[in-house]
């Protein structure tokens, strides 16, 4: 019931409940209201929002992702003289989602999409981050869609700042196994400088990184 109770009032913090409710104290009082008509302590209402804001944000991400993707593939195989492989669509084993194939290599994306303006939050898996280690074409891009699923922004996260943020094993004994990470916008490289030299000469400006971000 009050997990209903949180969803149904479309209250404004929930979507960004893993930043501003960090702890039981910081619940809001409308939760707090909530969680005392029905008993519940605010331990417990805060393991209830963490819970339910987890797999309401895991089925967002899947969603914006898969729509991230398909838009930046039909965007580059419009704007550059190459091959575009979408790998996701057939396995998440690459470490990449996007594949494009130029003369005399090819360049792997690890596509991040978002709908929100103000803030950039980057899910990377450990096989992801193995992944850029090893492959220097790899390079993770962010987009930022509208509401209507189409691309406003493109732009390129540094690999070094992703290695100076990811965590680090401490023992032998511990491995983490995936991140967030919170990008700055200052950090970001408009478009996708890795195919600079191949573009089409009416490629879309968000592409090219005439369009900076949020768009």
């Amino acid at each position: 019931m009050f997990s209903a109770a949180i969803t149904s009032s479309s209250a404004v913090w929930f979507a960004n409940a893993d930043l501003l409710v960090r702890e039981p104290s910081e619940l809001p009082a409308d939760a707090l209201r909530a969680a005392q008509l029905l008993g519940l302590s605010a331990v417990e209402a805060h393991g209830e929002i963490a819970v339910l804001w987890g797999k309401v944000d895991l089925e967002h991400r899947q969603r914006i992702g898969a729509a991230g993707e398909i838009a930046l593939v039909e965007l580059l195989a419009k704007s550059i003289p190459a091959s575009v492989e979408h790998v996701a669509a057939v396995s998440d084993g690459y470490g990449y989602d996007i594949a494009v194939h130029t003369d005399p290599t090819a360049v792997h994306l690890e596509v991040k999409s978002t709908l929100r303006r103000g803030r950039l939050t980057v899910h990377l898996s450990r096989h992801e981050f193995d992944t850029m280690r090893r492959d220097a074409q790899w390079h993770l891009v962010a987009v930022r869609l509208t509401d209507e699923l189409r691309p406003a922004a493109i732009a390129t996260v540094p690999n070094e700042w992703i290695s100076a943020q990811a965590p680090a094993d401490r023992t032998s004994a511990g491995r983490w196994a995936s991140c967030q990470l919170e990008v700055p916008i200052e950090v970001l490289k408009p478009g996708i400088p890795a195919f600079a030299a191949v573009w089409y000469d009416d490629c879309p400006a968000i592409l090219t990184g005439a369009v900076g971000w949020p768009g």
